[in-house]
């Protein structure tokens, strides 16, 4: 009986654990739909392929502007969210500007690396939000 009393507190316990560690892009799909443009797009110009941003990257403009107008959880309007997702939006606006004005490779390449940061640093603020 007391096994069986263990194994049913141990299993509410995994189960609320489960339900708390909802992810952040399940929350919030606005989030979830820039990080699939993003990464679509870094992770070749890491690799010197820069074709999916300079093809996305008014689409990663529109998802950067989104995450400041598309609703997202109360847990997840910080002022440190917030700001950071303002300065994410305007670096989107210049790194399209920098791809429509043909900006040099190396140019791009900053801008989006310093983008993929800012949006790191979304995702760690949404992660401290939660606890």
């Amino acid at each position: 009986m007391k096994k069986l009393k263990v194994l049913l507190i141990l299993a509410l316990v995994v189960m609320a654990n489960s339900v708390s560690a909802q992810s952040t892009f399940d929350k919030w799909p606005a989030i979830k739909e820039f990080h699939d443009v993003i990464s679509a797009t870094f992770h070749p110009a890491e690799e010197g392929n820069l074709a999916p941003i300079k093809a996305r990257s008014e689409e990663m403009m529109t998802k950067a502007a989104a995450l400041l107008t598309a609703p997202k959880p109360a847990e997840f309007k910080t002022r440190a969210i917030v700001e950071a997702s303002e300065k994410l939006k305007l670096q989107s606006i210049g790194l399209n500007a920098l791809i429509m004005g043909n900006g040099s490779n190396d140019s791009i390449v900053k801008e989006l690396t310093e983008m993929h940061d800012v949006f790191h640093e979304i995702v760690g603020l949404c992660s401290e939000s939660k606890k």
